[in-house]
């Protein structure tokens, strides 16, 4: 006796089809799996023998040969245990009916019932790519699953309601998730900081073009004020970078079951404290880090010198990349990281340095080793560097209003829309990930222009990623100034914020 049932397997966020073949023969009763499974696809033996039991099911004395095909791919994790019963149901007599158009995910526990998996939704998309009608996921993943249109999705709370279903009495199909209208309500509004007039611009331009920040000022200047407000002013996901995310997080196991679609950019602060692995992900069977949960939105990192020298210079090559491949003896795995990096530190080990309030007491050395904590081609990563001056009690106690997020809201909206316009079939989103073969192109100066940053280039020792990200940032004020070509205005600016570095980093040492 012989029965293929289909089942889902995962390899990062790309799901994969599976097939669960299984005979039945005469001998030795027992259970053999093979095709390439790890500890937790073994140990299914046992979870499938009780679960039959519990659910009012006799096992059968036969040799139970389970394949899990393909073979050369590697199986991890419980999400076969649903097919590999409906497979044996199916061989027992216990399920009569035709299974050609079905798809099982999802574990079985001892008793009968069955439990919730990471990663449904990635392999509900793949399911109804495949042509596959109904897809049988566990009741608390339904929700999740739903999110994909096109397929019927059908929640099990258990194996003995598995079997009802095909016995006549059929489980009610998930109802399609609904999807919410994006919200903008924020606890938080730039219409509460004082002051800093500078930097609330830094940020829109950062906003507006997606490029990466660096902040740095004596403690107390409000630089984590700052950054917690991006949120409030970034324009809203798209359909498709929404079911990104939400891949994501569905793989990392964080989908909120009552609201699966993940409609607001991800806002990821990590402690300084964490590792490579918890930055850019890791594990035995590699889970996706901050960077990958931070996918189209933000990342920030806050006391940027205070972490791992290792796990800062781990983010180099994603950042330029916007994936992150994580290579283990069984393979690898890539997950996508298109972020904004948002960073703040202090100038100094107190914190004093250039502060006209109070005094550093550090010595040279501290600073330089402070400072050289934060690496040259990690700082040359930062498009827009911004130095954040402690506010003066004038403008603190001022009853003047300042401006809201969503009026700032408003301009970047209106940036990103001429760069979605400029940038119309092709993989680019923002000018921050302008491509070196369209570069020139794209960023089209006025002569006084050209010459301004030519000037610029020789005078500051410019590096040719310094030179690319200032001829992307000039993009970007353009586009916020509703400009078609970048003037001297746009390209001085975007220079403005090239001179951190030159100020604390050049002559450390």
């Amino acid at each position: 006796m012989f029965i293929s049932v289909g089942a889902m397997g995962l390899l990062g966020v790309n799901a994969f089809a599976v097939n669960c073949e299984m005979e039945m023969s005469k001998g030795l009763p027992g259970i053999d799996i093979i095709g390439l499974g790890d500890v937790a696809v073994k140990e299914a033996r046992g979870r499938i023998s009780s679960a039959v039991r519990s659910s009012g099911c006799k096992m059968p004395q036969l040799r139970i040969t389970i394949n899990l095909a393909p073979a050369d791919i590697k199986k991890t994790g419980s999400t076969y245990d649903l097919a590999i019963i409906t497979a044996l149901l199916f061989l027992n007599g216990n399920i009569a009916h035709n299974l050609d158009d079905c798809a099982f995910v999802g574990e079985v526990s001892l008793g009968g019932t069955v439990e919730p998996v990471s990663g449904v939704l990635p392999m509900t998309i793949l399911a109804r790519s495949k042509g596959i009608k109904n897809l049988f996921v566990p009741a608390a993943n339904a929700y999740e699953a739903s999110v994909c249109k096109g397929i019927n999705i059908y929640g099990v709370n258990s194996v003995r309601e598995l079997i009802d279903h095909f016995s006549g009495k059929p489980i009610t199909p998930q109802t399609p998730y609904e999807i919410p209208e994006a919200a903008y309500e924020f606890p938080l509004d730039y219409a509460d900081v004082k002051g800093h007039a500078v930097a609330k611009r830094a940020l829109e331009y950062a906003a507006a073009g997606g490029h990466n920040l660096l902040m740095l000022g004596p403690p107390g200047s409000g630089k984590s004020m700052l950054a917690k407000r991006i949120p409030t002013i970034l324009p809203p996901l798209s359909f498709d970078e929404s079911i990104e995310i939400t891949n994501i997080y569905s793989c990392a196991g964080l989908i909120d079951r009552k609201n699966p679609l993940v409609t607001v950019r991800p806002f990821r602060s990590p402690h300084h404290n964490a590792s490579a692995a918890a930055l850019i992900g890791g594990g035995n069977i590699p889970a996706p880090g901050e960077i990958s949960l931070s996918h189209n939105g933000v990342l920030f990192l806050d006391e940027l010198p205070e972490f791992q020298r290792i796990a800062l210079e781990s983010l180099r090559q994603p950042l330029e990349d916007h994936r992150v491949t994580i290579s283990r003896v069984s393979g690898k795995i890539t997950y996508p990281c298109s972020i904004m990096l948002i960073a703040a530190m202090n100038p100094c080990p107190c914190g004093h340095l250039g502060s006209k309030t109070k005094e550093c007491k550090c010595s040279p050395k501290q600073v330089s080793s402070y400072l050289g904590r934060v690496s040259g081609p990690l700082l040359d990563r930062f498009d827009i560097q911004i130095e954040v001056a402690e506010v003066e009690y004038e403008k603190l106690s001022s009853t003047k209003k300042e401006e809201a997020s969503s009026e700032m809201r408003k301009r970047v909206e209106s940036a990103r829309e001429i760069q979605r316009r400029r940038f119309e079939g092709t993989k680019i989103t923002c000018n921050a990930k302008i491509t070196d073969d369209i570069l020139r192109e794209v960023c089209v100066l006025s002569k006084e222009a050209d010459n301004t940053l030519h000037d610029a280039y020789d005078r500051m020792g410019l590096s040719g990623r310094a030179h690319e990200r200032i001829l992307k940032v000039a993009r970007t004020v353009a586009d916020v100034d509703n400009s078609e070509k970048i003037e001297t205005r746009h390209i001085k600016r975007a220079i403005q914020f090239r001179t951190l570095d030159r100020q604390y980093w050049q002559h450390r040492g």
